[in-house]
């Protein structure tokens, strides 16, 4: 490992640049999550379903002969409205539920999904492809594809939208006092019901913006969304709810972690790097508050 950091340090800047692009595309899902689990107080388990559904949309697009660029202006749109659907059907008879409750509800949403997905477009590995060339970088030592930063560049855009919105409309502050208290804001005449399927439909607009951008970038295939929900779950861990700021640094540092896993462990055990630290990071939470409740007792 010492040896290929100092052998080819250039090797390593490569996996650092391409780890803060795609960071960038999974604080946008893990943001997305971290709305609704602090709205609705749901783990969604089908994160990463909505996310390669937002791909395909993409690379349906793709197929129809249109750039899939376009992609991430027609994904939100749809996603969002399977987001709703989604609320209407099945979420809205486990908010304020048991929390398992609502990890088993959105798991059989993400089973469906995946076999849906499979039956539309196969079980082929695919990729949308953009097209828009390489940025090369110190004497070619550091190649960029152009699609990974506009990708980049449309998640900023979209987080950056997001947050103006919640702070500037009516429907922002609408879910913002309803994440604070549901039952005050209803008090006061909110309409919790609307807030609850409006959080949900955004978040799935946001990894439907999320999937146009993994189409053109990585790879794209029916079964691969529980490593973006394990990713969102990890990020919403570690930063807290409603941080955005938290959300896009712990975003890019796993994408980091990523990158160095994949170069220096082989890209077999890149996704094993990524299981691991989960499980890592769930048991120093819980010596955390374990540690706090002794100190509160």
């Amino acid at each position: 490992m010492d040896f290929l950091i100092f052998q080819a340090p250039m090797l390593m800047v490569q996996a650092t640049m391409d780890g803060l692009i795609l960071g960038i595309i999974f604080a946008l899902v893990a943001y997305g999550m971290a709305l609704q689990w602090g709205v609705m107080n749901i783990i969604n388990i089908a994160q990463g379903e909505l996310v390669i559904m937002g791909g395909y949309i993409g690379y349906g697009l793709y197929m129809m002969g249109i750039h899939p660029a376009f992609g991430v202006l027609i994904a939100p749109f749809i996603m969002y409205c399977v987001g709703w659907g989604l609320y209407k059907l099945v979420i809205n008879k486990v908010v304020d539920r048991d929390l398992f409750i609502s990890i088993l509800a959105t798991f059989g949403i993400s089973i469906l999904a995946q076999q849906l997905m499979n039956f539309a477009f196969g079980a082929d590995v695919v990729v949308a492809k953009s097209n828009f060339g390489t940025l090369a970088l110190f004497d070619n030592s550091v190649t960029l594809p152009m699609s990974k930063l506009f990708a980049a560049g449309v998640c900023v855009i979209s987080a950056i939208i997001l947050v103006l919105y919640m702070k500037k409309s009516k429907l922002g502050r609408a879910i913002r006092a309803t994440a604070q208290n549901a039952r005050a804001a209803k008090i006061l005449g909110v309409d919790t019901e609307k807030v609850y399927a409006a959080t949900f439909g955004i978040n799935a607009a946001l990894c439907g913006i999320a999937g146009a951008c993994v189409a053109m970038t990585l790879t794209l295939h029916p079964y691969t969304g529980l490593p973006y929900t394990v990713r969102s779950f990890m990020i919403v861990i570690i930063a807290g709810l409603g941080n955005l700021p938290a959300v896009a640094i712990s975003g890019m540092g796993l994408g980091v972690f990523e990158e160095w896993s994949d170069y220096l462990l082989g890209t077999q055990f890149r996704i094993a790097a990524v299981f691991s630290l989960l499980v890592i990071i769930l048991v120093y939470r819980r010596f955390q508050l374990a540690r706090k409740r002794e100190y509160l007792t």
